[in-house]
């Protein structure tokens, strides 16, 4: 049996606030953790797992309904394994496509950014002459 944690300590291992831990917890997200004698919530390695997969969906846009849908099926066995896969397929082909919109976009704002540099050169208005007045 591998060492249990603390909730600070998971936090600062897989990148998220304790509060939005403890959100997922009350959001259903998140199996029933360990509690030490001291009634403290307790994390194994599995858990940190299955945090770090929460946060991967999250921050790739899965709404948190989804994302208990996926933990309802996980939380059944086996006999959903397809669904679930199919669940990531799908999010991930949501997300390939979000981000061939965004790379399209990429261009229009690499041709503003250079716009605004090319006037503020003709304008004698330097980036760093500017970040230095902005100083002071």
């Amino acid at each position: 049996m591998g060492e249990k944690l603390p909730i600070g300590r998971v936090a600062a291992r897989v990148g998220l606030s304790i509060d939005t831990i403890r959100y997922y917890e009350r959001a259903g997200l998140l199996p029933l953790i360990a509690r030490a004698s001291n009634g403290h919530r307790r994390y194994t390695e599995d858990d940190l797992g299955w945090i770090t997969l929460l946060k991967c969906l999250r921050t790739t846009g899965m709404p948190i309904s989804e994302m208990r849908r996926y933990a309802d099926l996980v939380a059944q066995g086996e006999s959903t394994l397809t669904h679930r896969r199919e669940m990531l397929e799908d999010h991930r082909s949501r997300l390939g496509q979000r981000l061939r919109e965004i790379e399209e976009q990429m261009p229009i704002l690499d041709g503003k950014i250079s716009t605004y540099s090319r006037s503020e050169t003709e304008l004698g208005m330097a980036k760093d002459t500017q970040k230095e007045g902005a100083r002071q």
